[in-house]
């Protein structure tokens, strides 16, 4: 097994922490602007779950840790508790299985949501049940954690972590039996809308409501969609909120 207590875990923790990912109109404070990141060939879209950033980091021996966005939170055998969010009680089971790399480490990110995760979590479900679906699969080399701690936060932020392609991570899913976050459909490029108005169209019509629901109690409402290149060379958001929010603004001037 892994011994943890002999990695540097601040090291650990931020060479898997998951990137931030960019709006798909730029954003500033709040209201969205008219740029859009710039996309080529097919855009795979996929439903955004407004639940809470997990991650299962994977050793080659099958050791694990699970963390939140921000901090690990379990290590396999107890050896870091820390019962936040309900991440830890929705994931050990499934980190006991899931596949581990030949090499350096793997990193399984998943949206978990229902209960009272988040303020959304009625959209999900209306009897506190939980959920959690993957959307992403990064390889990380172990190398990495002998560097500097701003080295490797630049790192990360430079794209430094390896992600599955869109078709990696589909069979990457099957073969650990997990869902990934929904697949809304795939457009090419020239196809996507630039315009404010017709972007929140765009979701509305796309995703009219949450394809994760738990229960029949759900409320049903989505949060948006991230759109992502078939090679994840590119990605981005979109969330209903911000055009709500945006065009209500531009309605008020």
């Amino acid at each position: 097994m892994t011994d943890l207590d002999a990695l540097d875990l601040a090291a650990l923790n931020s060479a898997t922490k998951y990137p931030p990912i960019p709006t798909y109109h730029e954003i500033d404070r709040g209201i969205l602007l008219d740029k859009v990141q710039a996309f080529s060939g097919d855009v795979v879209l996929t439903e955004k779950v407004d639940g809470t950033n997990a991650r299962i980091v994977v050793f080659p021996d099958g050791d694990y840790a699970i963390g939140s966005r921000e901090d690990l939170l379990h290590a396999k055998g107890d050896r870091i508790v820390n019962p936040v969010h309900g991440i830890v009680p929705a994931l050990c089971s499934l980190a006991d299985r899931l596949a581990a790399p030949a090499a350096g480490l793997r990193v399984y990110f998943f949206e978990v949501y229902g209960d009272k995760i988040t303020k959304a979590s009625e959209q999900y479900t209306g009897s506190r049940q939980v959920g959690f679906r993957l959307f992403d699969v990064a390889a990380v080399d172990s190398s990495v954690l002998e560097l500097p701690a701003h080295a490797i936060s630049s790192w990360r932020e430079h794209g430094g972590q390896q992600f599955l392609n869109e078709n990696e991570l589909a069979l990457m899913a099957a073969d650990n039996g997990v869902e990934l976050t929904p697949r809304v459909g795939t457009v090419a490029a020239d196809q996507l809308p630039t315009g404010l108005a017709a972007m929140q169209e765009f979701l509305a019509t796309r995703l009219p409501g949450t394809r994760v629901a738990l229960d029949d109690g759900a409320g049903g409402r989505p949060e948006g969609i991230v759109l992502r290149s078939t090679d994840r060379s590119v990605i981005a958001k979109a969330r209903a909120e911000d055009y709500a929010r945006t065009m209500r603004r531009l309605a008020g001037r």
